[in-house]
């Protein structure tokens, strides 16, 4: 998993068209595409089952949120073959003119910044029941014992976090510097016999399901390194990367269904938005899975850091280079800089977050413009240009404006519930 961890890491950074060197066959695409897509969603969905109304409603929307999935994945495939690009950014600059490939470039990068918050959100969330269990471990005291000072701060640790290990490594110009780490990752062990009060259908109503489509979206977002894969892959034709798509999202599906329906039976309408917040603090397993797992996403934060950056820092250095001569030293001061303001802001807000499912919710409304609407524009832009029969751009163009229809849906009520749980929070 590590060589394919670094071989995933490898083409969302520099993605190459080149036929020298090994190419990707079926497996090793349905692989990196399942690592890109699982992650720490994984932790929102036992909370987003809860708050469906259960099971039952939480795998309808699964169902035909994964046909509008497996359309944007296979849309990205055909639009990267026909333009020849080898990114998602300039893919859509391409098939859909520059300035939505601007447009795509912003929403990029403000993807990964809010992906950036969601880990540190969830290294604050362990790190606070870490310092509880360890507490509890140690001294034997309940919680409601422990003392209350500034060095225990789950904030305070945090802080020291950023400064002394994601800032090393996020500081460095080229990202190789990950492959002398190892990382792991574990889901925890659920090891909790679920609730026999638990019911596996609630009544749940159309806001209710409509409300954790965000969630499915950040879950089994992979859209984004899709055209990265495609553009590496031996087999290019377009039915067999439709296989990739749907293998990849039914193994996600799979994966994503079983820790949902477990997490749910499990804590019923009390699971957290963290299913791992969910579990005793005193569970030495548990203590050990929650420093495997902020392990895990303190080694990817700076990969996310560095995507983002080099969005950023290109355009900077390129407007730089008409003006004046771009020295190394003027290179290393914005990519310095870039990353001291990354951490520092990305910081800040999630220390004033309450909880991973806020920041979902934001991050799924901005996963609708990679999975729903710059899909849906690629389709109706590639449909005036290419040669194929009245019939078939009729219906594919009407399949695009539908897929876009939908995505501007789903990004203007995530947002909106977004804005009004942050208002909530601040005005009680």
């Amino acid at each position: 998993m590590e060589e394919l961890a670094r071989e995933s890491i490898s083409l969302l950074a520099k993605p190459t068209l080149s036929t020298d060197g090994p190419r990707l066959g079926s497996m090793g695409a349905i692989l990196i595409m399942l690592k890109s897509a699982l992650g720490a969603g994984l932790l929102n969905f036992p909370w987003a089952f809860a708050k469906a109304g259960g099971i039952h409603a939480a795998v309808a929307v699964e169902m035909v949120s994964l046909l509008f999935l497996i359309s944007g994945l296979v849309i990205l495939g055909y639009s990267s073959s026909i333009s020849g690009q080898n990114t998602y950014q300039a893919v859509v600059k391409d098939v859909c003119g520059p300035a939505i490939g601007q447009l795509c470039e912003v929403v990029f990068v403000f993807n990964l910044f809010m992906i950036s918050v969601a880990f540190l959100v969830i290294v604050s969330d362990q790190l606070e029941k870490l310092c509880i269990s360890l507490y509890e471990l140690i001294t034997g005291l309940p919680e409601a014992d422990m003392p209350n000072h500034w060095y225990t701060d789950p904030h305070f640790v945090l802080i020291l976090l950023c400064v002394f290990f994601i800032l090393p490594l996020s500081i460095s110009k080229e990202i190789s510097i990950q492959k002398y780490i190892r990382t792991g990752t574990v889901e925890g062990p659920l090891d909790s016999l679920p609730k026999s009060s638990c019911c596996l259908c609630r009544r749940s109503s159309w806001a209710s399901m409509f409300s954790v489509i965000p969630t499915i979206c950040f879950g089994f977002q992979c859209h984004e390194a899709c055209i990265a894969i495609y553009s590496s892959m031996e087999n290019k034709k377009l039915s067999h990367w439709v296989f990739i798509s749907v293998m990849s999202m039914f193994f996600c599906l799979v994966i994503y269904s079983l820790t949902g329906v477990y997490g749910y039976l499990t804590f019923d309408k009390d699971v957290a938005a963290d299913i791992l917040m969910s579990y005793a603090g005193d569970d030495v397993l548990m203590i050990i899975a929650r420093l495997l797992f902020g392990v895990s996403i303190i080694t990817i934060y700076p990969i996310i850091l560095l995507l983002g950056r080099s969005v950023i820092q290109d355009p900077l250095l390129s407007f730089r280079q008409r003006l004046h001569v771009v020295t190394e030293s003027y290179e290393n001061r914005s990519r310095v800089v870039l990353t001291v303001a990354w951490i520092t802001v990305t910081l800040l807000i999630a220390m004033f977050v309450p909880d991973i499912s806020k920041v979902i919710s934001v991050i799924g409304g901005i996963s609708a413009f990679f999975i729903f609407i710059f899909p849906g524009l690629c389709l109706v832009f590639a449909m005036q240009s290419e040669p194929v029969s009245i019939q078939t751009r009729v219906v594919l163009t009407t399949w695009g404006m539908i897929t876009l229809i939908c995505g501007a849906f789903i990004f203007g009520q995530s947002t909106t519930v977004a804005i009004m749980q942050l208002f909530n929070t601040i005005y009680p």
